[in-house]
């Protein structure tokens, strides 16, 4: 572990390696899980105003979830997250043709549609974020449907924290970022006994 300002990051974020392979994957984290992703509290209104812009890009089914359920839940735990279908799926889930995960906010964003690319939770994954009263724990989430993840990013040499850049410069900001790609650097040189 390594701190940056009020970060607490694990070793793992620079040392595994990690590309979706959604080729082989089809979005499976979209899918699989007990629960929706986790929403932060300041996602709440932003969802709310989107939805009828996300709406159309939606299917049905997730469509009937979110009007049953809300633009977001809250756990017996206080948690925040995007809701299911039937238990299943995530209610913004949509499927290209060739049966991909897609997410149906991010399909809006790409379309110019919204300002707001999706949750950061989803935007970040394979980093979770765990918040402490004085710090937040960056960490790496590893999950067995992700293999083919792990492969792709040890064949093409990307690190998690470089996989998820434009995700992590988004939650922390590019001097946090700055500060992670010089730690990593470093340690690649000790790594390397280069120092």
């Amino acid at each position: 572990m390594f701190q940056v300002g009020k970060t607490i990051v694990s070793e793992d974020v620079i040392e595994k390696d990690f590309v979706c392979n959604l080729a082989a994957c089809k979005g499976e984290c979209c899918i699989a899980g007990e629960a929706g992703a986790p929403i932060e509290q300041e996602e709440v209104t932003i969802l709310k105003d989107i939805y009828p812009r996300v709406k159309p890009f939606l299917r049905p089914q997730g469509i009937a979830a979110i009007e049953e359920q809300g633009t977001h839940i809250e756990t017996d735990l206080g948690e925040l997250e995007t809701p299911l279908v039937n238990g299943a799926e995530c209610a913004y889930v949509t499927f290209t043709p060739e049966g991909v995960a897609s997410c149906g906010i991010e399909d809006a964003y790409n379309a110019g549609e919204i300002d707001f690319r999706k949750p950061i939770s989803c935007h970040l994954y394979p980093v979770r974020i765990q918040k402490y009263t004085s710090f937040a724990a960056v960490n790496y989430h590893r999950w067995p449907i992700c293999d083919d993840a792990c492969t792709l990013g040890k064949e093409l040499q990307v690190p998690v924290y470089k996989f998820t850049k434009a995700a992590l410069i988004r939650k922390f900001g590019e001097d946090w970022y700055t500060e992670v790609e010089e730690i990593a650097e470093n340690w690649q040189k000790q790594k390397k006994g280069l120092m």
